[in-house]
């Protein structure tokens, strides 16, 4: 799957490798992009491609409550085209999100270990978007990444991986008039990754900043603690610290 990716590129450069026509606000580079944060697209507009703000987390125009519709931050490749929920997207909307790796977490004995992948150049997620029309005429632009069965590195970490689209074919994947869904997914590919592991404070959303890009220093084993006299009693436990966003 694809739950947490990075964009760490200037914004010129962006703008450059996906000639985008529209001014864009700077932005600083993000090492921690997460679900229902707005994320960088690009998408066909009537004067060229725009690279424009969107809410990771799709949402059909159709629903009517959003409470109560899961949070679709993916959707496969092989039914996206035959799913009510994306088949018009997939046919119209497709769209990029520029990225320069994506994470994923594998288990290392009693932790769950973040890495990152990256293919040593910048990649273009392959994506669908929707405008979810709300009830006091409010509207919304949300996003959803395709993704395929995983191969190479990417198996060893999950089954599943993010679908990005070559540079070569950024023209055909975003121009609407190609409206056949399936032919659609010829234009899409799985880039070759390298995996290496970063920090697990990765692992929360609020973290933000380069820090979290150095792997966790391999402490030394903990020793083995005395065995305590039965008169003698255990020690109070301390209060839980409260967590705060932190910027590394």
């Amino acid at each position: 799957m694809c739950g947490r990716y990075n964009l760490t590129l200037p914004v010129e450069a962006v703008r450059q490798l996906f000639a985008v026509v529209n001014e864009v606000e700077p932005f600083p580079p993000r090492y921690n992009i997460a679900p229902t944060q707005p994320v960088h697209v690009v998408r066909h507009g009537p004067h060229g491609r725009e690279l424009v703000l969107m809410k990771w987390g799709f949402m059909p125009s159709w629903v009517k409550d959003p409470a109560k519709f899961p949070l679709l931050i993916n959707a496969r490749s092989e039914t996206a085209a035959e799913k009510p929920a994306f088949r018009n997207a997939m046919r119209r909307r497709r769209v990029l999100l520029p990225a320069t790796g994506y994470y994923e977490w594998k288990r290392e004995g009693n932790r769950k270990v973040p890495f990152v992948f990256e293919a040593g150049h910048p990649i273009a997620l392959a994506g669908i978007y929707e405008t979810w029309h709300g009830p006091n005429g409010e509207e919304v632009d949300t996003v959803a990444v395709l993704t395929g069965e995983a191969l190479g590195v990417a198996a060893d970490y999950h089954d599943r991986m993010p679908l990005t689209v070559p540079p070569a074919d950024f023209a055909e994947w975003l121009d609407p008039a190609n409206d056949d869904a399936a032919k659609a997914l010829v234009w899409t590919d799985r880039d070759d990754y390298t995996a290496h592991p970063v920090s697990t404070l990765l692992s929360n959303a609020r973290n933000e900043g380069a820090g979290l890009m150095t792997p966790d220093p391999e402490g030394p084993p903990e020793p083995r603690a005395a065995r305590r006299r039965q008169t003698e009693p255990p020690p109070a436990e301390a209060e839980p610290e409260e967590v705060q966003p932190r910027l590394l």
